[in-house]
């Protein structure tokens, strides 16, 4: 979808609860580089009222929309057209309306994979991953770090039966394995990732630091303070390098950005401005 440049864009971010969302001023950088007219504001819908939401939106003639928690796999429902990337990660952050027909994408694993190798640097052919937690943030992202040449992932859970389900999902298109958070490592890993939302509470699972070997990156999906638990357990743990989602954020919101008019903004910059914002998490 290539939106109309002399159109303005009615697009906004959908989720409950969503006032501390950074989407409006990443999307409001990305606009201010092109000169485009923006209109994005927050929508905190009950899950409940979602699906006559996004009616409602398409009848407001919607240009798209950002689905974030707790509406992604709501969204995977609604959706008449899927790319492969939503179907395969079982739900959808991007909605677009092509006529009446309604698309989405899952812009995550694309947003991760682009901070590591763009901003980060890193190389992710032949290395070994670990992925803490196993639900829907988890599956979002494991596609795409296959499809970049990961070597193995190993997905760690509290309870080993759903790491175990969800690694069988992927099992066609490389190694996964799967382990219990509180169960020892003998082996460090060279990319630590947590995808849980403990953060949130201020706690990190009990993960054993075997894991953190002097090589080992450790990412943590969430950004600002929700990510603070896991990134000082990784830092007084060894690891190399320790990293917040924040670019992640930027990654997949200028993929979707791309979807809705197509352009591609320079993240670099608006990753930097975001960085010096002095903006709440």
């Amino acid at each position: 979808m290539k939106q109309d440049w002399a159109a303005d864009l009615r697009l906004g971010v959908v989720g409950h609860p969503v006032a501390h969302s950074r989407s409006p001023r990443i999307h409001g950088l990305f606009a201010e580089q092109f000169g485009l007219a923006l209109e994005y504001p927050l929508f905190d819908v009950l899950p409940e009222d979602f699906a006559s939401f996004v009616k409602h939106r398409e009848e407001a003639h919607q240009t798209g929309l950002n689905i974030t928690l707790p509406h992604k796999q709501a969204a995977h429902a609604l959706c008449e057209v899927l790319t492969d990337r939503a179907w395969q990660a079982g739900a959808v952050n991007t909605l677009w309306w092509e006529g009446r027909v309604l698309h989405g994408d899952n812009t995550d694993g694309i947003g991760l994979v682009r901070d590591l190798t763009l901003h980060l640097g890193l190389k992710l052919e032949g290395i070994r991953v670990m992925v803490v937690g196993a639900g829907g943030a988890c599956r979002g992202i494991l596609g795409p770090l296959i499809a970049a040449g990961v070597d193995s992932v190993c997905i760690s859970n509290r309870t080993v039966e759903r790491a175990r389900a969800l690694a069988r999902v992927f099992a066609d298109k490389a190694e996964l394995g799967w382990s219990r958070l509180d169960q020892a490592h003998s082996r460090s890993v060279d990319l630590l990732i947590n995808a849980t939302s403990c953060g949130h509470a201020g706690t990190f699972p009990d993960l054993h630091n075997s894991v953190l070997g002097e090589d080992t990156v450790c990412y943590d999906l969430s950004y600002g303070p929700a990510a603070g638990p896991f990134l000082e357990w990784s830092r007084q743990g060894g690891a190399r390098l320790a990293v917040d989602g924040l670019g992640m954020l930027v990654e997949q919101a200028a993929e979707s950005f791309h979807i809705w008019t197509g352009c591609k903004p320079n993240t670099g910059v608006a990753l930097n401005t975001l960085r010096g914002d002095a903006l709440p998490a």
